[in-house]
């Protein structure tokens, strides 16, 4: 049995399953912000369990193929290491778990703050889609919206 869910996540398996299992994740935070389920599953630490496990079934399989996990730290030399790295499926598909666990847990701290602050759902609408396809800029986003209702600028919180 355990051999056969092995041989079924292959990397482009695990690739869809997490697409798609991260989608239901975001819907909620857009359009459910305030509910419990958002709470109990969305921002709580149940998504991140999920993903840290494909990511943990990611190293394993990484392992048993022997991937050279010294080779990694040669993205810190220049870009063309990373470019390097990114030809191999199995860092990418790491990288993509890495990427999409930072993106959904920053838009859980979005709604959780945006809570706090009593922001109207709809205005964190755009951040949370941007935050989704561009974390970064999301955030950014998000932080100038929160200026606004905090009054105030602060480097932490």
């Amino acid at each position: 049995m355990i051999e056969q869910i092995y041989n079924y996540f292959t990397i482009e398996i695990l690739y869809y399953w997490v697409n798609l299992g991260v989608l239901p994740f975001w819907l909620i935070l857009i359009f459910f912000p305030q509910s419990h389920i958002c709470r109990y599953l969305v921002t709580s630490i149940f998504p991140i369990f999920l993903l840290g496990g494909a990511y943990v079934f990611m190293l394993y399989k990484s392992y048993v193929g022997s991937y050279d996990f010294d080779g990694n730290f040669d993205l810190y030399l220049g870009i063309d290491n990373i470019s390097d790295l990114f030809s191999d499926k199995t860092f990418l598909m790491m990288f993509w778990i890495h990427f999409i666990s930072i993106n959904l847990f920053t838009g859980g701290w979005i709604v959780r703050d945006s809570q706090k602050l009593s922001i109207n759902k709809i205005v964190i609408i755009f951040p949370l889609l941007i935050t989704y396809l561009i974390g970064p800029i999301g955030i950014f986003i998000y932080w100038l919206i929160r200026i606004f209702y905090a009054k105030s600028i602060n480097l932490y919180d």
